[in-house]
């Protein structure tokens, strides 16, 4: 069984910027382990299946080990390769997700997430988690993943979070933002996952739907810029809309090619071009 897949770099304008996702349109689902193959192989935070449903599309994402409730940039991934790639000329995309109704919607230069808003509120930061920051936030929030906050940009290029330390806690399938004002943008961030293959995501459109509503509250915008400021870097355009956000970015192809699954997915063979 060949199966078409495709690499991009999301919430980038150029190749090895932005965060890589891998994505695989399909016909019909595959069974979960199979998927869980893929996307170990494939080696990368996250793969994004599809399926489609009338109108709209099924999705499900997978890092290397679990599967996800929600991702920003291999759903702003999906809507690039369905655009560029496939047959959909809509204006807009909509998927069908775990999380519920995603939309994204499609211009010639900006692809634009419509996510769930998940407002953090006021928490404990674990003991792990300080330890391996080893530089206390100026507040700690959580929703689906902790927000720890800091004082300015210098300090979230800094920090040099002890990977060890931090992988003592289970936030499945959480993480650890760090974010503080920007100076070329309205606020900056990073991302980490403890226990994951990839300790440092390069840029998470997840993580802005709790990044936006906090500084939206804290800058009195609705409309901002934000950098994160992994080495890979990403800029993301973002709009508080009350019990929804709204994460603009671009998007760019490096890979099209087809990988072959065996014997029910007991082995892949891959070829890209």
């Amino acid at each position: 069984m060949q199966l078409p897949i495709f690499q991009v770099d999301a919430f980038a304008d150029r190749v090895f910027g932005g965060n890589p996702a891998a994505v695989c349109p399909l016909e019909a689902w595959l069974p979960a382990p199979v998927m869980q193959q893929i996307a170990a192989e494939n080696a990368l935070a996250e793969t994004a299946f599809l399926v489609p449903r009338g109108e709209a599309y099924e999705i499900r994402w997978f890092t290397p080990e679990i599967e996800m409730d929600l991702c920003g940039h291999a759903t702003l991934a999906a809507a690039h390769v369905l655009a560029r790639h496939g047959n959909c000329d809509r204006p807009s995309i909509q998927f069908l997700s775990p999380s519920g109704l995603l939309t994204v919607t499609i211009t010639e230069t900006l692809l634009t997430l419509d996510f769930p808003s998940r407002k953090p509120e006021p928490a404990v930061a674990p003991a792990e988690i300080l330890a391996a920051i080893a530089q206390a936030p100026v507040a700690v929030f959580k929703a689906r993943d902790y927000l720890l906050v800091f004082e300015d940009e210098e300090t979230i290029r800094a920090l040099d979070p002890d990977q060890r330390q931090m992988d003592q806690i289970n936030l499945d399938p959480g993480g650890v933002i760090v974010t503080a004002p920007g100076k070329d943008a309205d606020f900056v961030s990073r991302f980490f996952t403890p226990q994951a293959s990839i300790f440092e995501d390069p840029v998470t459109g997840s993580a802005h739907c709790s990044l936006i509503p906090y500084w939206s509250e804290k800058l009195g915008k609705d409309s901002m810029q934000a950098l994160q400021l992994s080495p890979r870097k990403g800029q993301l355009f973002c709009t508080n809309a009350g019990d929804r956000v709204l994460i603009g970015g671009q998007a760019i192809t490096y890979l099209a090619g087809t990988i072959t699954v065996c014997s029910g997915g007991k082995s892949a063979m891959q070829s890209a071009t």
